[in-house]
């Protein structure tokens, strides 16, 4: 066989376009995270300003969003337990109490909502205070865990946990013998996918805890129906884009929760320190709002956590729908190609009829 027919053989059109969708996410994954993990910088930081007059606390506040490259968006705070209690509340990151007396002044960050955040936010205020002759004294109120460096435990127990619900939904998709899902299997995947979830999740707040490895402090059953959360979702889109788009749907989950998810999720950089894409995206995906809320559940008493569970929940709900509706559609596309009568067995009766007419009257 010459080579020619051999590689036409050897290379479907089917093949060649799956090898450049590959290349086309191996692309997209080189892109998305240097695009979003390679100059990391604050910008924006929503920032507490606390000072003995409401007039010289404006004034601060004016001056530090004037800071060159605006790595803060100051706000006053009417007192230092006000601005304490918004920073363990999550509503800002950090913030600096001028004091009357003395040369000193008191800033408070969170460490457990990401260590570089906080690291950047101590630099800044200590060269702030040091141009006006003053020293700066750093209150860590949710103090990352010791066995948590640079507060990434929680990213990779997200990350784990996204990694499972996607293989999962494939494997079950694209295994021995499996065929396009009628309701009946849709939903038996779906069961399945609901009982592996609860597992992974338990096993991973176990893992996680103080019973095995100690990297992250925070409810155990909380993190645990978490990880099932995260999970089911993952797994529920990523069921649903196959039955969509058959076996492109893996590489469509992939673009969703590796590719634009784990970069923008604030995992090794916080939100406020990446680029505005995938500031704005990370929230709104899996791995973005699992980061989030892993961190509230470990380091921040469960505080803000509504929206990343609603996000959560949101594709956990689409994904099944759009599972369960795209099967039911099919099936019943089937038993409408199968109880459509053809043309040959209209033609039938009427030939046979015609002949048994025509013969007796011969």
């Amino acid at each position: 066989m010459k080579f020619a027919e051999e590689f036409k053989n050897a290379v479907t059109p089917r093949a060649a376009l799956l090898v450049i969708g590959v290349l086309a996410l191996q692309l997209l994954f080189i892109t998305s995270y240097v695009g979003a993990l390679h100059n990391p910088k604050p910008k924006d930081v929503p920032f507490g300003v606390v000072a003995p007059q409401p007039a010289a606390a404006k004034q601060l506040a004016q001056q530090l969003d004037k800071l060159p490259g605006s790595p803060l968006d100051a706000r006053v705070v009417s007192d230092a337990k006000t601005a304490r209690n918004q920073v363990l509340n999550r509503e800002i990151d950090g913030a600096l109490v001028f004091k009357a007396k003395g040369a000193q002044d008191t800033l408070y960050v969170a460490s457990g909502g990401g260590t570089v955040l906080a690291s950047a936010l101590e630099g800044l205020a200590t060269t702030i205070d040091a141009q006006q002759q003053r020293t700066v004294r750093t209150v860590d109120v949710a103090p990352a865990s010791a066995q948590d460096f640079d507060g990434l435990s929680a990213f990779y127990l997200v990350v784990g946990w996204c990694v499972g619900g996607y293989l999962c939904a494939s494997i079950m998709s694209i295994s021995a013998g499996s065929k396009p899902a009628s309701p009946q299997r849709a939903a038996i995947r779906l069961g399945s996918l609901a009982v592996f979830a609860i597992v992974g999740g338990i096993g991973g707040s176990l893992i996680i805890g103080d019973s095995i490895l100690g990297a992250l402090p925070g409810s155990f059953w909380g993190l645990a129906g978490l990880g099932a959360l995260i999970t089911l979702a993952v797994g529920a889109i990523t069921l649903a884009l196959e039955e969509l788009t058959g076996v492109v749907g893996i590489g469509l989950a992939v673009l969703l929760i590796v590719i634009a998810g784990n970069p923008s999720a604030g995992g090794a950089f916080p939100l406020p320190m990446l680029p505005p894409f995938w500031e704005a995206i990370g929230p709104w995906l899996p791995p973005g709002a699992g980061t989030w809320a892993a961190r509230s559940i470990a380091y921040f008493k469960g505080n803000d956590l509504t929206q990343s569970l609603l996000v959560l929940s949101a594709w956990a709900v689409v994904g099944i729908a759009a599972t369960l509706l795209v099967s039911g559609l099919r099936e019943k596309r089937r038993g409408a190609r199968a109880t459509a009568p053809t043309a040959g067995s209209h033609a039938g009766p009427a030939v046979g009829g015609a002949g048994s007419t025509a013969g007796p009257s011969a």
